[in-house]
């Protein structure tokens, strides 16, 4: 099932995710209707909470094929490196929008599969800013927190007109 995307400047974006405390059904079945959203919407992450739902869960996919899903519940993230590698972002919850952000050119994650068996992946690149991005949404932050005031106020504004538009 698709569900729909909360878009900036909703304040339900700021909300901090709880940790997910048992991995079932119900949460394989959100795994699942992420990961439908995320393609139909043609992204490559996917944060529990852009759908409405404040628990630690994450999907991925960064493959050319996307055929390559991943599955973060309660990640943990560490920087390997005091390094930092800016990318050029861009978010399903502010669409039609990209800016460039720094971020830790490598890390570590440890989190629960959609099984509820810990893993561990070591990773630099896409993937790197792909989970840092989809992870600050776990903790009520967005991409746009990174800009000056002034960028942010401005995709603020024309994101709400365009809402108004479409209301």
């Amino acid at each position: 099932m698709i569900l729909p995307i909360l878009e900036f400047p909703d304040p339900r974006l700021r909300t901090k995710a709880k940790p997910v405390s048992l991995v079932d059904d119900g949460i394989r079945t959100l795994i699942n209707d992420m990961l439908e959203t995320m393609y139909d919407a043609q992204g490559i992450g996917l944060a529990a909470t852009q759908v409405d739902q404040h628990i630690r869960l994450l999907v991925l996919d960064v493959s050319e094929e996307k055929n390559q899903p991943l599955v973060f519940i309660n990640p943990e993230m560490v920087p390997l490196t005091e390094e930092r590698a800016p990318y050029d972002e861009g978010c399903l919850s502010v669409p039609g929008f990209y800016e460039t952000v720094e971020r830790p050119a490598r890390i570590r994650t440890k989190a629960l599969d959609r099984d509820g068996h810990v893993f561990e992946i070591e990773t630099d690149g896409l993937l790197a800013v792909c989970l840092q991005h989809e992870m600050d949404h776990l903790n009520g932050k967005l991409f746009v927190d990174y800009l000056s005031a002034l960028k942010r106020e401005r995709i603020k504004k024309k994101l709400e007109k365009q809402h108004k538009a479409q209301a």
